[in-house]
């Protein structure tokens, strides 16, 4: 792998690492709207944190699809 592959290689792995992160703090910032939230806002504010984290996730998956796609077509 030459030196711009490789580079270009770690900012979509930057990437990927930032969307999981990503859904990570989205799903701990819905359990915890659950606990702390106001009652009339607690079921949406989860929900709509869990919906937040399925989409990124959806992101995620595809572009890590595309990631592995281009690095295997490096080899």
């Amino acid at each position: 792998m030459d030196l711009a592959t490789k580079e270009q290689f770690k900012w979509k792995f930057y990437r990927l690492v930032v969307i999981l992160n990503l859904i990570v703090l989205i799903v701990a910032i819905g359990f915890v709207a659950l606990f702390i939230a106001p009652e009339d806002y607690r079921i949406p504010a989860f929900f709509i944190s869990i919906l937040a984290a399925l989409l990124a996730g959806w992101h995620f998956q595809r572009q890590y699809r595309e990631t592995r796609a281009w690095l295997l077509s490096r080899e």
